[in-house]
Parts: C-alpha cells; structure tokens; sequence
C-alpha cells in the first residue's frame, strides 16, 4: 500500500511501487483529467503538482509519491473558478483541449511561485509544455489575464 495525499484527502492504493502516478491516477483511482501524451516526460501533458511542484507523473514512481500531497487538475479548483481556468475560456487556449490540464498545472505553479511573471518568465516556465495544435500565444495570454485578475 502506498499512502499519500490526493486533492486535499488522504489516499491509500494497492499497486507495485514501480507503478507510474500517471497509471495510477487514471486507471485505479478515475482521474482522468491527467492526460498520457508520450510516456517520457517530454511533453507535459501529464503533469501534476506533488507538494506544489509541477511534476510528469508519467515518470514519477508511486513509491516516491509516498507521504506526499498530489494536486491533479480535478484538485485544482473542483468548480473551475481558479483564475488560471478562467483565463483558459476568455482567451479561447483551446483547440483539440488534449494538453490543457497540464498547460494549466504548469503555469499554476509558476504562478504561486511568481504572481506577477514577465512574458519571457511564462515563456521559459512553460518551455517543454507541448501543445499540438500551437495555441502558445493564447497560453501565454491567458498566464498574464490570471496574473492580473487572480
């Protein structure tokens, strides 16, 4: 059993310790909000934030997990009223939508680290997020629309 915290809430869950988080949140636990994009940990579609760091949890073990606090974004804001997720619909970020939990995982950590990041901040913090569809310049809107209004 590996226990951590999950959203706020204590979680047990019985797999190997060399299961992906990934795995885990999507297929044991039926978070699917985290997206599988290439299993490497290069395009961030998976990402989370373990005790507020945004992390691949396609790469991250369930055993170093262990004892931690995971933030998916199902955790995020369970309403979508975090201004990170506002800013998403104003400025219309989405295309086909695959990579946006993690586009927005990204830019909230980098957003409670920095409330108020240059564009070349947002470029460089969110450099290695893919997005397929080549919405950057809405990204990049919407990180400086949740700095101002959020």
């Amino acid at each position: 059993m590996v226990a951590f915290t999950l959203n706020g809430k204590q979680q047990e869950v019985d797999v190997g310790p060399n299961t992906p988080l990934l795995w885990v949140l999507r297929e044991h636990l039926k978070l699917t909000g985290t997206k599988f994009g290439c299993g490497i940990a290069a395009c961030g579609a998976c990402t989370v934030h373990i005790d507020g760091e945004p992390v691949r949890s396609c790469a991250m073990l369930i055993s170093l997990a262990a004892g931690k606090s995971v933030t998916t974004i199902e955790g995020l804001s369970p309403d979508g009223s975090h201004p990170l997720q506002k800013a998403w619909i104003a400025e219309q970020v989405p295309q086909c939508g695959y990579c946006q939990s993690g586009q927005i995982m990204q830019a909230a950590a980098l957003l409670a680290a920095n409330k108020h990041p240059s564009r070349e901040d947002i470029v460089a913090h969110m450099d290695g997020n893919i997005c397929r569809c080549g919405t950057y310049l809405r990204i990049i809107s919407a990180i400086q629309r949740a700095a101002r209004e959020g």
